[in-house]
């Protein structure tokens, strides 16, 4: 069965803390210490499942948070895989929206709570990181620690014709280039600071909502006049039996069958490659464990990744704020009062709890070597 980025629109529960101990910032570092440094039942790795609330700290939306995107603006719908594919005008209003959104996506940086995940990492601690996130910065704070971006990634964009990825920083340069109005509107709300705030409420205040994956949206703007290139290698080499043309200044024609670019993400209803999805699920067949960080699981392909998990009998640890799709089936073994090793539910901020942690582990490592001169600290997978 092909993994779908669906979203998942009913209420989700309150978090319940487990063990209780967890409800404090260092009941919960006990708890994932004891979770993480349990004897292994096989390999010993940790798979990490991460989630948009992991970002938050770095200035970007997510989807269920307290400011998430689904809790402030209960009418915003994305967009489809298959109307991008289908409907130059969506692509117009997508393309237009993610033109603005970009500026403060390429500014933005990985936060503390991504070099914790670094840190467990080189430790030895964590294998892979599986992300459904798309600004990339995991890869940014661990390159050397495997990462799969299950839902892709913004960084490039991909032609839907032959497949060939291009730069978006580069893109984002064709737009402006294309677009010479909507540029001098984006440089009018980067001068207001309408898009350098980090701050959602300032946002919101000037008349912007932010959305997840690099989208703004200005309320009472006219999208229908942005225009987007066509993908350079089909307008020189158009795939058989297609046509790829553009306009007088470069724009993708109307007239054009093919050599439309996406951004190189899995869009809402679109399948993870089959690729991706025969490694992540190597990657939770190696592990003795998951760790699931800042995700709420409400698309279908992450939770699915946990389902599988708790099918092959791994203990589940979920450090998340707000609530998680089935949490009580992933929950239901865990007992209140345990210590950890079994599983754990968090709802603590993981820019509290994962340097906390870090700390912890390595103040055993210092520990091991006073008391051991030989130890040698596990290498990084």
């Amino acid at each position: 069965m092909s993994f779908m980025r669906i979203p998942y629109t009913a209420p989700l529960p309150s978090p319940t803390v487990k063990p209780g101990s967890a409800s404090t910032l260092q009941g919960a570092v006990a708890a994932l210490h004891d979770f993480l440094t349990a004897p292994p039942s096989r390999s010993g790795n940790t798979v990490v499942l991460s989630g948009a609330g992991i970002s938050v700290a770095s200035g970007l939306a997510d989807y269920r948070g307290s400011h998430g995107t689904y809790t402030l603006n209960k009418t915003y719908r994305p967009i489809y895989f298959h109307e991008f594919c289908a409907n130059h005008e969506a692509r117009k209003r997508y393309w237009a929206r993610s033109f603005l959104g970009w500026t403060n996506l390429h500014r933005s940086r990985p936060n503390i709570a991504h070099e914790a995940v670094a840190s467990l990492g080189e430790m030895g601690v964590v294998s892979t990181v599986i992300t459904q996130n798309v600004d990339s910065f995991h890869t940014k704070a661990h390159p050397n620690l495997r990462t799969l971006e299950i839902h892709g990634y913004l960084r490039n964009c991909v032609c839907l014709s032959c497949r060939t990825e291009y730069s978006r920083e580069e893109f984002q340069k064709d737009l402006s280039s294309l677009n010479p109005t909507w540029a001098a509107f984006l440089n009018e709300m980067l001068e207001s600071g309408a898009l350098t705030t980090e701050n959602p409420e300032e946002r919101r205040r000037r008349g912007l909502k932010t959305n997840p994956d690099g989208d703004v949206d200005v309320p009472g703007v006219e999208y229908s006049t942005f225009r987007y290139p066509p993908c350079p290698k089909c307008l020189k080499d158009p795939p058989e039996g297609k046509r790829v043309e553009s306009d007088s200044d470069g724009a993708w024609s109307r007239t054009s069958t093919a050599g439309v670019l996406k951004p190189a993400v899995i869009m809402f209803g679109e399948s993870i490659t089959n690729p991706v999805k025969l490694a992540v699920e190597s990657a939770i067949d190696s592990a003795d464990r998951m760790l699931v960080l800042g995700s709420s699981l409400a698309t279908y392909s992450a939770w699915r990744l946990a389902k599988k998990a708790k099918e092959e009998k791994m203990p589940i640890a979920i450090v998340n704020m707000g609530g998680v799709r089935g949490e009580e089936l992933f929950m239901e073994d865990v007992p209140a009062n345990g210590t950890g090793k079994e599983g754990l539910r968090c709802a603590l901020s993981l820019e509290e709890v994962l340097p906390a942690l870090v700390q912890r582990l390595r103040q055993d490592a210092a520990l091991k070597i006073t008391t051991n001169p030989n130890f040698q600290p596990a290498p990084w997978r």
